[in-house]
Formats: C-alpha cells, structure tokens, sequence
C-alpha cells in the first residue's frame, strides 16, 4: 500500500511539473526556412560582411529552428548591416621595473548591427529593424592588427547570436 500511495504521490508530481512546458523549437510555427541577404559593411572593418554573412548562416544551422535556404526558396530573408566600430582600451600595464610607461594591455571591440526580417513580397519587415550591438575583448599580442581582427571576429560572433536568438524567440 505504501508502495502505490508513493508511486501515486510521484505521478502527480510528474503531471504537475509538466504543466505549461513545451518541448521542441520556439520558432514561429508558419516559418520553417530562412535565408541571410548578403550583408551591407558601413564601416572600414575589412571583410566584415562577408564574416558577419557567415557567422549568421553558422548559426540558423547551430541553432536548428529553421533551416538555412536560398533567398528564393525562404519563407523569410534576415537583412543585415555594420553600422559601426568602436575599439576601446581597457586596461595597461608596464613593460618596465620603474612604471614610468603604460601601454594598453586589453582592448574592447563593440560592433553595432541593424538586421530586420522580411518575408518574400512583403514591404513591411516581419522583425524590425532592431539594432544590436556585439562585443568582445582581445589582448595586445605581437600583431596588434591580428589581434584586432579576430576581436572583430569574435563580437560581430556575439551579435550574430543575438540576432538569430532574436529571430527565434521574438514570436
């Protein structure tokens, strides 16, 4: 009797925990492809719309809620620009015993993004425009200009995280 009261109490428990818990994508359930338009670079950075292009594309694959077409096959199409760069130093550190010289040893990289999602034939934008800022943080290594691209690398990386996290959990 013990037995079946503690697997009843276990069962109920079960069910009620299970309440209001979905399991599979957040996506919105009339979009199931989306494509990424070639990316519009404002800025000097060197290549950054073609990494961004990329970066994005990597990520609808990694995240899975909607498969990566065409922009003619798509039932929604993710445009993209680099709006701007900003590079900031945060924190230096001497070379010498007598610290007489600091130097930066950190730097910090924000990139701002602009995307909007549209839909094939539809002037109005389904998401957006919204902007987005990815950041990140490198060091001063031998090749600063080395250094400073895969800093570039690494935030429009975070922005492109946040924009796909935005396309599958703005519904």
């Amino acid at each position: 009797m013990k037995l079946l009261s503690s697997l009843l109490l276990f069962s109920i428990l079960i069910l009620a925990g299970g309440c209001g818990y979905k399991i599979g994508f957040t996506g919105h359930p009339q979009i199931k492809s989306v494509a990424v338009a070639p990316v519009v670079n404002e800025t000097l950075l060197y290549n950054a719309s073609g990494t961004l292009r990329a970066l994005l594309c990597e990520r609808i694959m990694n995240d899975g809620t909607y498969k990566l077409l065409r922009e003619s096959n798509a039932d929604c199409i993710i445009h993209t620009k680099v709006l701007k760069a900003s590079f900031s130093e945060i924190s230096w550190d001497s070379d010498d015993d007598d610290n007489s010289e600091f130097l930066p040893e950190h730097y910090k990289v924000k990139v701002d993004l602009e995307f909007s999602v549209i839909m094939p034939g539809k002037v109005q934008p389904v998401i957006g425009p919204g902007k987005i800022t990815g950041e990140a943080m490198f060091d001063n290594m031998i090749d600063l200009e080395t250094a400073r691209r895969q800093g570039v690398k690494q935030a429009l990386w975070d922005g492109s995280k946040k924009i796909v996290d935005a396309l599958t959990e703005s519904w």
